[in-house]
């Protein structure tokens, strides 16, 4: 038991260090919830409270793979929203029980993310554990409920959010009100179609990025197969009116235009979230 909570406390260490690595680097009563007593550790007082949304889980076409959302693309801006005061809720397209990509998870085999000790640090927390295992549904959702909205990546988006009606509308109404809407990664798929209530897409005149066709190429020649069913950089460049931009490889690169905040991968989800937070402050 002791060493147990020795790991955690270093890997809590260890999170809280990491966290302030990514802010010096690149970037363009008795019945509080288990979560507002996180906020309230970190010593800041309660601000509002922000809608994260993932996928369900689901199978990929491609690969067969069970597959849903990346781990770190939820812990780490979930990070930075709970240093900064702000509650998180979690939605799901399908509601209920969510499931990581397994090469997104530290302790997996592969040891592919390994270093992620913030997503480490998060699964030896009971209530993160919860939150996972309940989530809302998206009609459950009231948008004035909240401050901002992210959505959070991984491989399941590609087949859950595009196409997407409801997260659409969801998403749109979120912007349209001026609050941050954010989607990292493979979320941006949502934004090859969402549109605002004058019928134009969202990205209409905007800079944004998304998972990158370099990205692409690394991930399947690392498995050795074509993994995703379309490229978001390639279905991007197709649209008139509106600028995608990628830069290096699996560098950290996020984007605000106005309150669209978009982010390039995985670690890019922190940098994401940090611009939803400066942008909350001066409102």
């Amino acid at each position: 038991m002791k060493s147990i909570q020795i790991f955690l406390t270093i890997g809590l260490l260890f999170s809280a260090l990491f966290s302030q690595a990514q802010r010096n680097g690149h970037s363009a009563e008795s019945g509080v919830k288990e979560e507002q007593r996180y906020v309230h550790a970190h010593g800041m007082p309660y601000k509002g409270k922000i809608l994260m949304v993932a996928s369900s889980p689901a199978v990929s076409k491609q690969t067969g793979w069970p597959i849903g959302f990346w781990a770190a693309e939820l812990t780490h801006p979930l990070h930075v929203f709970q240093e900064a005061g702000y509650e998180v809720e979690l939605a799901s397209t399908e509601g209920g029980e969510i499931k990581m990509d397994v090469y997104s998870d530290p302790t997996h085999e592969s040891g592919y993310a390994a270093h992620d000790v913030i997503t480490l640090g998060y699964m030896q927390q009971g209530w993160f554990s919860e939150m996972l295992a309940n989530t809302r549904k998206l009609a459950e959702v009231n948008p004035d409920d909240y401050d901002a909205i992210f959505l959070v990546g991984g491989q399941a988006p590609m087949y859950t959010f595009r196409g997407n009606r409801d997260l659409a509308k969801l998403f749109a109404g979120f912007y349209e009100s001026g609050k941050p809407s954010a989607a990292v990664c493979h979320s941006t798929t949502l934004l090859l179609e969402a549109e605002g209530s004058d019928g134009e897409l969202i990205v209409k005149g905007k800079t944004w990025t998304g998972f990158a066709n370099s990205e692409e190429d690394y991930a399947d020649q690392a498995v050795g197969q074509k993994i995703q069913p379309y490229r978001i950089e390639d279905e991007a460049r197709k649209i008139s009116g509106t600028t995608f931009k990628v830069a290096d490889a699996f560098s950290s690169y996020a984007i605000a235009d106005g309150n669209l905040i978009t982010g390039q991968q995985q670690n890019s989800g922190a940098a994401a979230a940090r611009m939803a937070v400066q942008q909350l402050s001066r409102q």
